[in-house]
Parts: C-alpha cells; sequence; structure tokens
C-alpha cells in the first residue's frame, strides 16, 4: 500500500511520523489459499468485506496476479461480474449484444443465431435499436446478463449479480442459472445473499482476512459464519 506524497504543510507537521514511517507497507489480499474446484460443482464463497472473495474471482480470471503461488484454469470463463464491461453507450443494444458476445468468445455467426433469443430474455426488445447511454442501470444490467448466459459458459464467475431487475426477472434469472447449473456449467458464486448461497451452492466456503476459516456442506458453513457474526 503506497500513500500519496504529503504536501509541504503536512510534511512539516508530521516530520517525524514521515522519518519512522515504513516504505514497504503490504495488505495480504489472500494468504496460503488453496481451492480445488470440480467440473461441474457449484461452489459458494462467503465472508465479510473485504475477506478476498473478489480478489480470488479476479486472480482466476486474470485480471490481477498472484504475488506467489499459482492458479490453473482449464475451462472457458463466462464472467457475471462487472456485467457489461466492453458495452458502448452510444451503440444500440443490439450492436452491444454483438461486441458483447464476441468478447465473450462467440463467432459473430453465433451472436446472430442467438440474437432474438438473447433479446426475447431480456424483454427488452421495444429498446434495442435505441443507445445504451438511454437505458436506465436496470435495462443495461438485463441486456448483459443475457447476453452472457448464451454465450455457452463453461465456467461462471458470479460476483453478487443476483439482483437484476425486478422480482419477476430475478426469479427468471435464478432459473436461467439454475438450467445452466444442471446442465454441468462449474459456477463460482461470491454472495452476501446466504439464502441464494444455501439454495444453489454444492460446496461453500468462508473467507475471513483473506484466509479459509471453513469450507465443506452449505448448511454446515453458513451456521458457522452466522455464529461467527454474533
Amino acid at each position: 500500500m503506497r500513500r500519496g506524497r504529503p504536501g509541504f504543510k503536512e510534511y512539516l507537521v508530521n516530520l517525524p511520523k514521515f522519518i519512522k514511517r515504513d516504505s514497504n507497507s503490504y495488505f495480504w489480499a489472500l494468504k496460503g489459499i488453496s481451492i480445488k474446484v470440480e467440473k461441474s460443482e457449484f461452489l459458494g464463497i462467503i465472508g465479510r468485506n473485504g475477506a478476498g472473495k473478489s480478489t480470488l474471482l479476479s486472480l482466476i480470471l486474470g485480471r490481477i496476479y498472484p504475488t506467489k503461488g499459482e492458479i490453473k484454469v482449464s475451462q472457458k470463463i463466462t464472467p457475471l461480474l462487472g456485467l457489461g464491461a466492453g458495452f458502448h453507450p452510444d451503440l444500440t443494444g443490439r450492436e452491444n449484444i454483438l461486441i458483447n458476445g464476441v468478447l465473450l468468445d462467440l463467432t459473430i455467426d453465433e451472436v446472430l443465431k442467438r440474437m432474438e433469443e438473447i433479446i426475447a430474455f431480456s424483454e427488452i426488445k421495444e429498446f434495442m435499436d435505441m443507445p445504451l447511454r438511454t437505458y436506465s442501470s436496470g435495462l443495461y444490467l438485463r441486456l448483459a446478463f443475457s447476453v452472457a448466459i448464451h454465450s455457452d459458459p463453461k465456467l461462471l464467475l458470479i460476483d453478487e449479480i443476483l439482483s437484476i431487475g425486478d422480482e419477476a426477472f430475478q426469479e427468471k434469472s435464478k432459473y436461467a442459472l439454475l438450467h445452466l447449473i444442471n446442465r454441468g456449467v462449474t459456477t463460482i458464486l461470491v454472495s452476501h445473499n446466504l439464502a441464494a448461497v444455501r439454495e444453489l451452492c454444492s460446496r461453500v466456503i468462508w473467507f475471513d482476512d483473506g484466509e479459509i476459516m471453513a469450507e465443506g456442506e452449505p448448511e454446515r458453513v453458513l451456521k458457522e459464519y452466522l455464529g461467527h457474526l454474533r
């Protein structure tokens, strides 16, 4: 962790502190983590804010790299985090479907074949030929989610995106995810929604302060986690 350069006044007032300060200050987001995720497994990751959950997903996705150790991924990753990355506000919904689908490793022909199915799932057909900047945040996320789940995912990374749109669309999204899971899609879910974790996951890992506190059957791990919070 690096501090910004102090101003002249701050430097004079706090001179002793700056002289003593250690210039090499580190925060270990994850410490000694070792996890194996089996094909077709639905793994839940729980823990307080700052526990290292989202850092783990970023490492798996390759957005950041581990200081030590290694990560091996054997399946194509479809991230349901930062939904809509790559979307352009001045292009239409239809054009953004094409771009995002290609970014998710579909060919142009594959995206075009699935275009109407993606649009139908999003339930925003009337806005498809309008620029994305005219969309509400809810419509934006609906479109991004619809593209992602129609991209033939093999390994899904999900970070708190189970509350897209209104209640009816949330229920629809949950069943779409369950359909993918039943087809054998490997899934890693990071969530504070413990009810969803209990319902969807086959195994749960509880993180705290960058370390694994417990892992195993969902009901047992959730019980330990909730007991710790009390």
